[in-house]
């Protein structure tokens, strides 16, 4: 573990709070702000394993005070929103530039032979597929825009069975005008590029398929090829702090873990 991330972390997180005017109880050995960074620790190094995290900081010193599994366990439910808020909070700090990519990646609610059984998500809309992977999965669907050194400013859950061009509005609205997004042939849509120009100033620039007319603007393909390392290199960050393996038992706490990811992803890209 980096302790000189661990304390980045903490303090991004501990400077919001504070912001937000958020105290924690007198009561409480370990403060609430300490609390949300043995979450987005566990998403960092252990996977969202929450037990391990909290083993390893109690023994390593890392907190103020300690805190045992189960009291960590109860205590962070009830920070849910602001671990929902702090990613929202620095994803408009971040929107600077005129260049952003656009890209989409799975996250797996269960097992595609446990999906009859899974509680936290019903019904044929939450079956997708990965067409990059060539594989099915069940549960929803992260769309993300980031900037192109990785930080995300936008995020959105989809269920898995949606289209990508669904959410691609509300992700674009508040990008900087005349903007460039950036994305792959998933996002072929005259109309929705237009509508988009038309409402944000913004401009979709998505990858075209080989039956397609190229770019009318050379320096459109020429900037989705610069920029597509980007987006690979933000999904395989995912990827290794277990995006596609999150477990949990409840939709609320599902969320909770991707929003701890998101975090630990914006505090080890921002740099």
């Amino acid at each position: 573990m980096d302790a000189t991330w661990m304390i980045t972390a903490f303090v991004v997180i501990d400077t919001l709070m504070e912001r937000l005017g958020h105290r924690s109880d007198v009561r409480a050995h370990v403060p609430d702000s300490e609390t949300l960074t043995i979450a987005v620790v566990a998403a960092k190094y252990c996977s969202s394993h929450h037990e391990r995290a909290v083993q390893i900081l109690n023994g390593y010193g890392y907190l103020s005070g300690r805190i045992s599994v189960s009291r960590f366990n109860r205590r962070l439910p009830q920070l849910a929103d602001g671990m929902a808020w702090i990613p929202e909070v620095l994803g408009e700090v971040f929107t600077t530039g005129g260049v952003f990519i656009i890209a989409s990646l799975p996250a797996p609610g269960c097992r595609r032979t446990r999906a009859r059984r899974c509680r936290k998500g019903r019904g044929r809309e939450f079956c997708g597929s990965c067409p990059a992977k060539q594989e099915k999965f069940f549960g929803w669907r992260l769309q993300l825009v980031c900037r192109p050194d990785g930080v995300p400013v936008r995020v959105q859950m989809l269920p898995a069975g949606m289209h990508d061009l669904t959410s691609v509005h509300a992700l674009a609205y508040g990008l900087p005008t005349g903007a460039r997004l950036l994305g792959d042939t998933a996002y072929n849509s005259a109309a929705d590029a237009a509508s988009i120009l038309a409402e944000t100033g913004g401009q979709l620039v998505p990858g075209r398929r080989a039956n397609m007319r190229p770019h009318a603007w050379l320096m459109d393909a020429i900037a989705l090829r610069a920029y597509r390392h980007t987006i690979e290199t933000v999904n395989r960050q995912l990827e290794t702090m277990g995006i596609e393996r999150l477990s949990a038992r409840t939709n609320a706490g599902f969320e909770l873990k991707v929003h701890a990811t998101l975090i630990a992803l914006i505090c080890t890209n921002m740099s």
